[in-house]
């Protein structure tokens, strides 16, 4: 987080001081959503990030197929908000325009992605973002800083007209600028007007956190970027790669990569170092392991979850959701769950894979399902609706929804990769 201040500081803000790098900023425009428009909705005197603006919001786009999975922005060249080709919805529709080439899908004229309103804001607003490196609930694990759990930070917006209304949008880099409180000449509190500041997420900030040398990651940040033409790469390894909010640090560190233009450039990006000892035989096992002949590509279940639940260490889970929930949601909406209610939601909404994935055996539900004159899917959902019909996942004590075979592959389940071999012994 503190690399990505200083890069986006010193190579993608323009002030007197500063000169944004061209090859990044013609990056971030062309490969990155950092130009796409997000609604801001109004929460407790102050404004919060919504979702993307889409096509579908919009009365003169909303005819546009797949309009609801096209997300849009603003076109320098003429001041109107555009469709770019290469959203999921062109990749989905007839019209084949699902490459990266800049050109507004509705008219096919060629577009310039607006990646700030700096210059041509409607206004600025007061937009809340949350902070989770405080002490907001007792622990002794993590190093943590005296800041508030909501930072406000002032963010340049265009008033849009959409058919519900008119709504304040911001791009997601003049977000992305307020989140890591780099000082966009807007004013308000909780953005830096040096790396010495101890505002979130400085230099100065982490090496309270961290003990590295605030002028030590200020030089690491300048060397990746600089004159690097996204020749830059991030050597990765199990070590973030095994924690629970892994996807979390994950995030930052993409962000640096997408801030450097490094993705797709030959020598630079991401090179992961888990697994590879696993893949040389994968193109022949996996054909038959995932039964690729009948429906690709397979959805795969996270081990953690697996063993989370079927081992029972849900049972003897000492964190509460509150303690992780974001400070911006509503706490009386996630009262009640636990994590596993969580999980359990996640595979019923169909976001998290899950095995097994229902409480009768799917080849009879198929058996039953022509039966009935429907197709499996049509029967399944059916009974899912009329609740005579179970996710495994509810009711893990149930007998008819413990695993039933296991097959390890190149893994040492009792000795590391249980993901809590203890509970797992102890079933």
């Amino acid at each position: 987080m503190a690399m990505g201040h200083v890069v986006l500081k010193e190579f993608h803000l323009a002030d007197s001081d500063n000169s944004p790098s061209e090859y990044f900023d013609d990056y971030s425009r062309m490969y990155t959503d950092m130009p796409f428009l997000v609604m801001l909705e109004e929460k407790d005197g102050a404004y919060v990030p919504s979702r993307t603006l889409r096509a579908s919001d919009l009365t003169p786009l909303a005819g546009e197929e797949n309009a609801e999975w096209k997300p849009v922005l603003l076109d320098e060249n003429t001041d109107e908000i555009a469709i770019p080709s290469g959203t999921i919805g062109s990749r989905w529709d007839k019209s084949g325009r699902w490459n990266l080439e800049l050109k507004n899908v509705v008219s096919g004229e060629e577009i310039w992605p607006c990646k700030s309103l700096v210059q041509k804001h409607d206004d600025v607003l007061s937009v809340a973002f949350p902070y989770f490196g405080n002490q907001e609930n007792e622990q002794e694990i993590f190093q943590h800083t005296d800041h508030n759990s909501i930072l406000n930070r002032h963010v340049p917006v265009r008033k849009v007209s959409t058919k519900d209304g008119d709504v304040y949008v911001a791009t997601v880099f003049d977000l992305m600028m307020a989140n890591y409180g780099v000082d966009q000449g807007l004013g308000g509190d909780n953005v830096a007007t040096s790396f010495d500041d101890d505002i979130p997420y400085t230099p100065a900030w982490q090496e309270k956190i961290t003990g590295v040398s605030r002028d030590k990651v200020i030089t690491v940040a300048r060397e990746f970027a600089d004159k690097t033409r996204g020749k830059s790469m991030v050597i990765l390894g199990a070590a973030v790669n095994h924690w629970y909010h892994m996807d979390m640090i994950y995030r930052g560190i993409i962000n640096l990569l997408m801030m450097c233009g490094c993705i797709g450039k030959s020598g630079g990006g991401w090179s992961h170092y888990v697994g590879q000892e696993k893949l040389r035989p994968q193109t022949g096992w996996q054909p038959l392991a995932f039964g690729l002949d009948w429906h690709r590509p397979p959805r795969h279940m996270n081990s953690t979850s697996f063993f989370y639940n079927h081992s029972n260490q849900w049972r003897y889970e000492k964190l509460d959701v509150k303690e992780i929930l974001s400070p911006l949601a509503d706490q009386e909406k996630w009262e009640k769950y636990s994590l596993i209610d969580c999980n359990v939601r996640s595979e019923r909404m169909g976001w998290l894979p899950s095995a097994p994935q229902l409480q009768e055996n799917p080849l009879e539900l198929s058996k039953q399902a022509k039966q009935a004159g429907q197709s499996s899917a049509e029967y399944v959902v059916d009974r899912l609706k009329n609740d005579s019909l179970h996710f495994s996942c509810e009711d893990p004590d149930e007998p008819r929804n413990f695993p039933r075979n296991l097959f390890i592959w190149r893994s040492n389940i009792l000795g590391s990769s249980g993901k809590g071999h203890e509970y797992t012994c102890s079933e």
